[in-house]
């Protein structure tokens, strides 16, 4: 019978796809992940976290976007080392509201608004200091460095007041406002008050120390101290004006206690007295916002003697008014607080925790007695818990050797006084 088969060399193959390389590739690790698994169990959990924190990590590097400094600069944070009432934050990367807290650090985006009793004290890096008044809000437009440790700062005003003061910033460094196509920038050491009402479209910036420049649509004008700027939505050009200047306060300074006996003496106020006044108006209030007035009164010379006093934190303040009643700009706000004298007055509990170094701020925490108030170099806690405990954050410090000193002080004039050197480099 004939053979089909035809004479040669005969080749046979099997085709093999990628899939089933792909497939016996995952079978293969399959079998040795679960082999080593059972032989060395803790080793193999160890391995699998860190190879998802590397891939988290990576992915999150992806996902993000880029940043928005400028090449050369670095974004840097600010924070809150005073709250009062109620103020709200919302953050550059969320559209949810969350009350603010002193350890929630505020970058670029990030929107700070206080309700009708809140305030909120924000200290950027640069030694710049924001104090935002009730009803407001503010929006931080830029806050960053360069590598010739130059900052930038600035910030939005939508509505309300801020108070403002500059540190002792880097050459070619800046700090601005921004309300209404406007923006004002102010030097070194500079103080100014900026205000913007919506419902008269109003905007105001008052410079009480240093020097500020407002710039709006090609009209530059350059402000000294108490002198301010207004100007609204529709106004076509800035208009510029002096202010009469305010008394300084000198009695009771601020922070300072004033201890009453049993028959209460009255409470002397002093200021400085100023040229061309024909008299000053006192305020005294129970609230740093001046909502409500104990003493609102006018007077002929700069000192008073005021009674009914009881125990208690007070804020006072006073404004010159010339012949024709125009009053000057407010003063500055002195807080005192009178307490009664105890016969037992003695040391208090004050227990410190570490102090913690974020750059140029230090923070603190401790806790000391019940009631009892506490201040940081002259600069009160605004907040101590119902059981003692307190947490502050100081503003910027110089460069170098600097001194802590934290004082409790009760209601029946107990005192406690503790003190620690840092160094700041």
């Amino acid at each position: 019978m004939r053979s089909s088969r035809k004479s040669g060399i005969q080749i046979a193959w099997k085709t093999v796809t990628y899939r089933s390389v792909f497939l016996m590739v995952v079978a293969v690790i399959a079998a040795i992940a679960i082999g080593t698994r059972l032989a060395f169990p803790e080793f193999t959990e160890n391995t699998v976290k860190a190879a998802t924190n590397l891939v988290t990590n990576l992915l999150e590097r992806v996902a993000a976007p880029a940043s928005s400094a400028k090449p050369g600069t670095t974004l840097q944070q600010a924070h809150i080392t005073a709250l009062d009432g109620t103020v709200r934050i919302k953050k550059a990367s969320s559209n949810a509201w969350v009350h603010a807290d002193y350890n929630v650090p505020l970058e670029k985006g990030d929107v700070i608004q206080t309700g009708s009793e809140g305030m909120a004290k924000i200290v950027f890096n640069d030694g710049t200091n924001y104090t935002v008044k009730q009803d407001s809000l503010i929006v931080i437009e830029e806050n960053s460095a360069n590598e010739r440790q130059q900052t930038n700062v600035a910030v939005s005003v939508n509505t309300g007041t801020v108070d403002l003061a500059t540190g002792t910033y880097t050459q070619g460094s800046t700090s601005e406002v921004k309300m209404d196509g406007a923006t004002t920038s102010f030097g070194p050491d500079s103080a100014a008050r900026v205000s913007k009402d919506p419902k008269s479209q109003h905007d105001e910036v008052l410079v009480t120390k240093g020097r500020g420049s407002t710039e709006r649509n090609g009209e530059t004008t350059q402000l000294a101290p108490w002198e301010k700027v207004t100007y609204g939505q529709q106004s076509a050009h800035l208009e510029k004006e002096k202010e009469i200047g305010p008394p300084t306060p000198i009695s009771p300074a601020n922070m300072m206690p004033i201890f009453i006996s049993q028959e209460p003496k009255p409470v002397e106020f002093s200021w400085s007295p100023m040229a061309n006044a024909k008299g000053y108006r006192l305020q005294i209030s129970r609230n740093p916002y001046f909502s409500s007035l104990i003493v609102d009164k006018k007077i002929n010379s700069p000192n008073v003697l005021v009674s009914g006093l009881t125990e208690g934190p007070y804020y006072w303040m006073v404004r010159s008014f010339d012949g024709l009643d125009k009053e000057s700009a407010e003063s500055e706000k002195n807080r005192f607080t009178v307490i009664a004298k105890g016969n037992d007055s003695g040391a208090i509990a004050l227990a410190l925790d570490p102090f913690v170094q974020h750059g140029h701020v230090i923070e603190l925490t401790g806790k000391t007695e019940v009631g009892a108030r506490v201040m940081v170099n002259g600069h009160e806690v605004p907040v101590v818990g119902t059981d003692g405990s307190f947490h502050y954050f100081t503003p910027p410090l110089r460069t170098g050797e600097t001194l802590i000193t934290v004082t409790a002080q009760d209601t029946k004039g107990g005192v406690n006084t503790q003190q620690q050197k840092i160094v700041i480099q």
